[in-house]
């Protein structure tokens, strides 16, 4: 198997803690030599406080080079400054804290009725460019800045002509993906800049984490978008990508892709507790069958509470490290977050994602139920009248599982039958 190394993205999301198709966003990665190099997942942290952008880029790459190298576009020349190194943990919190989530509610006896009990299960776990030497004669490529923060090396360039800049990184030693030239282009003609930055294995001994740790980059700018576009230049087929944005006012939507709600609140069968992280794959995959081109919302509250909570809540010291520094210290947690979840390609997502918050600040989640019968006997004519209604109820279950998933109806009856769930 190849090693699994986790570097840095371009964006501050978080992929999906247990999907098992993940992959590369805003930026591309590129490796010395000949060695591939592949992002299998993005997790992008997005604050925005209405003209301040505050990204956090982390991810998983795939491959065994010496070196690695992420080159993503940024709307203004990046200073030292502008740029924090974090704690792994914090962008994983944010993740788990926004993730899909299965409850459990547990029928009461029908001859003594009292209030339910309710419980949350916990969810399954989860299943850069360096300082180079100076352009080449007559290159039109041009070094704006060039400095060092924690593991890595960092510069910041911009080039009139594409070809010059993919020549400027493969006569550096990096081999840039075959089509790139063309997206680069793009950007370079919307007056972007490109932030490229090279883990410094020295400085790495350093680092305690284990792993490589999260970038995050401030900067100023109308724009209010994810550059998606060069993240598909060495896609290995579709990408997923999870955008957790935080903002002052209300839920953040896409402008130029329709945002769908995942479905939610659903009652399934209760041999999904121990499948969840697949049951929840399935859901995804159809709905983007059925929607297409869309982003996907899976979470919508204010920081100030959740209900259920998948994790425990995070506090404003965590949040404003992730990038909310309008909360005052001491205060309420005056944040709003926001998970979208997105499946995009070439031909299905020509634009990068335009972003805009909203003032709507209605609570969603994705959350599913599963509803535990009363397994006591039934000594009463309520109880046998209960008894009764339940293979109807996991009739519903059934087909309620097999619309949001695809999956086999037969199947599932076999599933449920093996958990007590019979269905005549």
């Amino acid at each position: 198997m190849r090693p699994v190394l986790r570097l840095l993205s371009c964006t501050v999301a978080a992929s999906l803690a247990f999907s098992q198709t993940a992959g590369a966003f805003c930026g591309f990665y590129v490796a010395s030599g000949d060695t591939p190099l592949i992002n299998k997942a993005s997790r992008v942290v997005l604050a925005y406080d209405g003209s301040t952008t505050r990204v956090t880029m982390a991810s998983d790459v795939h491959g065994d080079p010496k070196q690695f190298g992420l080159v993503i576009p940024v709307p203004t020349v990046i200073k030292k400054e502008q740029v924090k190194i974090l704690n792994p943990a914090l962008v994983q919190h944010l993740a788990d804290y926004t993730k899909p989530r299965l409850v459990q509610y547990f029928d009461s006896d029908p001859c003594a009725p009292v209030y339910p009990m309710t419980m949350a299960i916990p969810m399954p776990a989860p299943t850069a460019a360096a300082p180079m030497g100076g352009a080449l004669r007559k290159s039109t490529v041009r070094i704006e800045e060039q400095y060092s923060v924690g593991e890595y090396d960092i510069v910041v360039l911009t080039a009139t002509k594409p070809a010059d800049l993919v020549t400027y990184l493969n006569s550096n030693g990096y081999k840039v993906p075959n089509g790139a030239t063309e997206t680069v282009g793009s950007y370079l003609r919307q007056g972007m800049h490109f932030f490229l930055a090279k883990v410094n294995m020295a400085r790495m001994k350093e680092n305690t984490t284990g792993f490589l740790r999260p970038i995050q980059v401030a900067y100023e700018s109308p724009k209010f978008m994810l550059p998606i576009r060069l993240g598909m230049v060495n896609a290995d087929g579709p990408q997923d990508m999870i955008v957790l944005a935080l903002t002052k006012k209300g839920r953040v939507e896409t402008v130029n892709y329709p945002t769908v709600k995942v479905p939610t609140g659903q009652n399934i069968p209760m041999y999904v507790e121990s499948r969840f992280g697949q049951f929840y794959d399935a859901v995804f995959d159809k709905q983007v069958e059925r929607s297409g081109a869309s982003t996907f919302l899976e979470y919508a509250w204010n920081m100030g509470a959740c209900d259920p909570c998948s994790a425990p809540p995070m506090d404003n010291v965590e949040l404003k490290a992730l990038g909310a520094i309008w909360i005052e210290d001491g205060g309420s947690q005056q944040s709003f977050v926001t998970r979208l979840h997105v499946r995009y390609d070439n031909a299905h997502f020509p634009e990068d994602l335009v972003l805009h918050e909203t003032a709507d600040q209605q609570s969603f989640q994705a959350r599913y139920v599963m509803q535990r019968p009363f397994a006591g006997p039934a000594t009463c004519p309520a109880g046998e009248t209960y008894k009764r209604t339940l293979p109807a109820r996991f009739a519903k279950e059934a087909e309620t599982l097999a619309a949001l998933t695809g999956w086999v109806p037969e199947i599932i009856r076999t599933e449920m039958k093996a958990t007590g769930q019979s269905i005549p």
